[in-house]
């Protein structure tokens, strides 16, 4: 066989290949716990970082120990009650949203975040200081523009405050709706208020700045410039998740003194 033959050529790019394709194979397979641990790690940081918990260049022991003081627990969305799991330690909330034992439909008219189908159950954090509750943290997931955020909201204990807004996981576009991971936007949800005198949320992400004369700004955070649709998804997430078919069940429990 000629060294410049076509079926040289072409031997030689198979082998490759399928050396290339092993090489991958065997990689993906010897990393898998190490990228499942890194993952686990930056929702833990992103967490951490809503409750105020840690700073941004916190290391992975700063992380583990700042994480001591975080209690989970598995809720029922419906009754707001804890459950007990035989898998509680390992349940995954953004698995969960796929799981077929645990997903329903969500009524149409109903789904404000626009994900269609949620998951029966979901994984609440508690911030324990001197045994006693600092803030409570929620997942929530909702569509953006391109994309499905998934974050966390802090509240404090009365449930009436936001202490922070986050997400760990979108692809929204870089420099306009992915502004959500600005520090400086995600600092003005700090302290609103995200419900009326009934408890019904009624967050607005409003284009434009909010007026300092406006009776309603403890309500309205600023929009994302050029994001009109990323500032709605983020508002409409969080209003379905703070409503009652999301966690509106669970906070109505914490408000009335009930333990959790």
């Amino acid at each position: 066989m000629q060294h410049d033959s076509v079926k040289k050529t072409i031997l030689v790019a198979f082998v490759l290949c399928i050396f290339c394709s092993v090489l991958v194979a065997i990689s993906n397979v010897s990393l898998k716990d190490r990228q499942n641990l890194n993952k686990k790690l930056d929702v833990q940081k992103n967490l951490l970082l809503i409750a105020g918990l840690i700073n941004e260049d916190a290391t992975k022991k700063d992380i583990e120990t700042a994480f001591k003081k975080i209690q989970s627990k598995i809720i029922d969305l419906k009754s707001g009650t804890t459950i007990e799991m035989v898998e509680q330690s390992n349940f995954n909330y953004k698995e969960a949203q796929r799981d077929s034992r645990y997903t329903e439909k969500i009524p149409t008219d109903a789904d404000i975040a626009g994900i269609k189908i949620r998951s029966k159950i979901s994984k609440i954090y508690a911030v324990m200081e001197n045994n006693k509750v600092s803030s409570f943290i929620l997942p929530l997931h909702g569509k953006g523009l391109w994309s499905t955020l998934w974050g966390f909201i802090s509240l404090t204990p009365d449930t009436k405050t936001i202490l922070g807004l986050g997400f760990y996981e979108h692809g929204e576009t870089p420099g306009l709706g992915g502004e959500v991971d600005n520090p400086r936007w995600k600092s003005l949800w700090k302290g609103k208020k995200p419900f009326n005198n009934e408890f019904i949320p009624i967050i607005k992400v409003i284009k434009g700045s909010v007026s300092k004369k406006d009776k309603f700004k403890d309500s309205k955070v600023d929009g994302l410039s050029g994001a009109s649709l990323t500032s709605a998804g983020v508002q409409n997430l969080v209003n379905f998740w703070l409503g009652e078919q999301g966690y509106g069940p669970f906070l109505k429990r914490v408000r009335s003194g009930e333990s959790i």
